[in-house]
Parts: structure tokens; sequence; C-alpha cells
């Protein structure tokens, strides 16, 4: 029988999450993923709304009369919408059994689709780590290892 102070009964480490535990991640990071497409895809369409009058008859609806403002406006919502396309992409990406590096991989060539770069996804992906809606501590631990090794992979360019 071991001791108190015999520290051979953790030789084997206490491991780790495991690949059940990556899959859960994967796919609560998708989840924060989709989530994040949906507020900047509800952005986007506020922001056309706001360069668009109202149709005729409806009352309170002028266009930005200044040019410059109705630019940027159409600007940012269009940003806006290719990053929640992006999001979007990735999140179906996650679901994909692949290492971190693979999954940045793809996720640069859907930004480079996109028009963005790679690493503009970085802190979607981190907030949906941190956002994980569960009680499951090794998979809130993957979705943190996950999250943190897409994004380096990512800054280094996917």
């Amino acid at each position: 029988m071991p001791s108190d102070n015999d520290e051979s009964i953790f030789d084997g480490g206490f491991g780790g999450p495991g690949p059940e535990d990556f899959a859960n991640a994967a796919a609560a990071l998708a989840a924060g993923l989709i989530r994040e497409a949906q507020d900047l895809a509800q952005a986007a369409a506020a922001l056309r709304a706001v360069a668009m009058p109202n149709p005729p008859g409806v009352a309170g609806g002028e266009a930005l009369s200044d040019v410059r403002r109705m630019r940027m406006v159409l600007h940012t919502a269009g940003e806006a919408a290719l990053r929640a396309a992006l999001a979007l992409d990735a999140a179906a990406l996650l679901a994909e059994a692949r290492t971190p590096v693979e999954h940045a991989a793809r996720i640069a060539e859907a930004a480079k689709r996109v028009g963005v770069p790679a690493n503009t996804l970085a802190p979607a992906l981190r907030a949906a780590a941190l956002d994980f809606r569960t009680d499951d501590a090794a998979a809130r631990i993957a979705a943190s290892t996950l999250a943190a090794d897409l994004c380096a992979a990512l800054a280094q360019g996917g």
C-alpha cells in the first residue's frame, strides 16, 4: 500500500482532455462562431437599413445626406457581412476532424476568398472559448487549448 508521500501513484499523470473533449470543444467553438456570425449579420442589416431611405409613404426615413457617411456605413455593413460569412465558414470547417494547423490553413483559405486577413477570426475564436456553455471542465480546457492553437496558427499565416 503506498504511503501518503509516495508520488509513484501519479506516474501515469492525470492526463488532459481526450479526443471526445476536443470534439466537444470544436463543436462549442463552432456554435460560438455561429452566434458571432448571427450578431455580425444583424449589424450588417441594421447598417444597411440606416443607409437606405424608407419606401415612399413611410414616415421618418430619410437617406443619409452626406455621401461620405453613406459610403462609410455601407462599407462597414459590407465588412460585417464578410466577417459573418467567414465565421460561418470557419464553424463548418471545425466540424471536420483535423489538427489545429490544418484547420488554420483551411480557415486562411476561406479568409482569402472573403478578402479579409485570417487572424481577423482570432477574437471571435477567443470569445467562443470564453463563452463556453457547459460545466464540462475537460471540454472547457480543450476549447481554450484549441482556440489558442488556432489563433497562433492563424497569426503565423494559417
